[in-house]
């Protein structure tokens, strides 16, 4: 593999008309921070030169670090290290611009327990030592609305029909209608090597969805999915645009899921789910057991946001409880059918406002639990799981914080650290709320 100097001075070679860098930091809520960077300073990345205060990774979703923390740790710097293997141009900016992604160290060189991009790397390090590689791809809806919101505040959508109930689920005239749009994205994201797979028209009006091809690097695939919806936003917003991945814009509309489809790769590269057989074999059981029972305790991270939770209704192919099935669109763990060389869970539960690294991260500490300890998966679901299933996971944004912040299981698998931090940057959202007042209290209180 080229050096970090190597592959920065290939990238300059190949783009010598950029002279901007934006050195991009991932957040715990999914936000991008971060500097610009001038060509002739970029340099200083490799040699650990570029700092951030560590408090910047908890964030929380209006860009104000939490006091707590800032307060107890000194506000202190981390060294910002960067990942030369995201290295691309900006295409949707009018002046020569490259971007790169990082992660924050701790000045003495050790790793930060709450960077979003480590956490994911460590876990995957986990999965090496049992011989194994996670194997991932992401789904990721949106709205595409107009620039400008109406008088009351909403969202104003693009799509004709809006005054439907239904989108014209995968109407070719639809997706027509955006072709120039749709087009500038694919154009950007080849500029930025996302490997986009297909682009389908959702459920509601407006909706639409754009998926990545599977990656047996579960840090690229998460790069890759914060990557693909900052270029949907961006090129969005050139054409007078807002692209939107709010979990329930509309409470009568379908909501914006993130499934992520997840596999298991053997040292021999196979699939290690694959027992020639439509059902999977053990190990398959054993990492669907895992998702199951630590759902409860991850649904922060799947819906970490107030409106979040308004995705969860009856009936809206966003699951209610821990369940499973073969090719069963009501439960949580979807077991697509395929060729047996593709055998996968595809995981339903996360809205596309979650933050993708830690949803990665909890779907594989998940597995990761249930493989080690040989959790045995209970009988598959073939009907309707809304039916069936009690409705079981945190309906509610406080329950949700309350299962994490006392998990051993996240303690764990994703470190006491994390656990602490993400807690308070969530706690601090929700006493933001609490101290506003709705439109609907006025309405019924008058």
């Amino acid at each position: 593999m080229p050096t970090n100097k190597e592959q920065l001075d290939t990238f300059l070679a190949a783009n010598p008309a950029i002279d901007l860098f934006e050195v991009i930091l991932p957040d715990l809520n999914g936000g991008l921070r971060g500097k610009w960077v001038t060509r002739d300073k970029i340099g200083k990345l490799i040699d650990g030169g570029i700092k951030l205060p560590l408090s910047t990774l908890a964030f929380d979703m209006w860009g104000r670090d939490p006091e707590a923390l800032v307060f107890d740790s000194g506000d202190g710097d981390g060294i910002c290290v960067g990942d030369m293997g995201t290295l691309a141009q900006v295409p949707w900016l009018d002046r020569s611009t490259g971007q790169v992604l990082v992660s924050l160290k701790e000045l003495d060189g050790e790793s930060c327990g709450y960077d979003p991009r480590t956490l994911l790397s460590s876990l995957v390090e986990r999965f090496k030592k049992l011989g194994l590689i996670p194997m991932l791809a992401s789904e990721m809806e949106f709205y595409l609305f107009e620039s400008e919101r109406d008088a009351f505040g909403k969202p104003i959508h693009t799509q004709a029909s809006n005054s439907v109930a239904g989108g014209q689920t995968y109407g070719i005239e639809m997706m027509q209608d955006m072709a120039e749009l749709m087009h500038s994205i694919r154009d950007a994201c080849t500029a930025q090597n996302l490997p986009v797979d297909t682009l389908i028209k959702e459920a509601a009006p407006s909706q639409y969805e754009i998926n990545l091809y599977h990656q047996a690097d579960a840090l690229l695939a998460a790069d890759q999915a914060v990557l693909l919806q900052r270029a949907i936003r961006s090129v969005a917003k050139t054409q007078q645009m807002q692209a939107s991945f709010m979990a329930k814009p509309f409470a009568d509309l379908a909501g914006n899921g993130m499934h992520m489809h997840c596999s298991l790769l053997n040292s021999q590269g196979e699939n290690a789910f694959n027992n020639g057989t439509d059902e999977g074999n053990e190990l398959l059981q054993h990492a669907i057991a895992g998702c199951l029972v630590t759902m409860k305790d991850c649904m922060l991270l799947f819906a970490p946001n107030l409106n979040s939770y308004r995705r969860f209704q009856r009936g809206s192919h966003a699951p209610l409880a821990p369940s499973w099935g073969y090719e069963n669109r009501t439960v949580a763990l979807r077991v697509p059918a395929d060729k047996h060389e593709a055998m996968r869970i595809e995981h339903r539960v996360a809205g596309a406002d979650a933050n993708p690294y830690l949803v990665m991260s909890a779907i594989l500490a998940g597995m990761l639990y249930g493989i080690e300890n040989k959790l045995a998966a209970p009988a598959a679901i073939a009907g309707n799981a809304y039916d069936e299933c009690e409705p079981s996971l945190p309906r509610y944004w406080p329950d949700a914080l309350a299962c994490f912040s006392t998990s051993a299981f996240i303690k764990e698998y994703m470190g006491e650290q994390f656990q602490g931090v993400f807690a308070i940057v969530k706690q601090q959202e929700i006493d933001e709320y609490d101290k506003h007042i709705t439109t609907l209290e006025y309405d019924s209180g008058f």
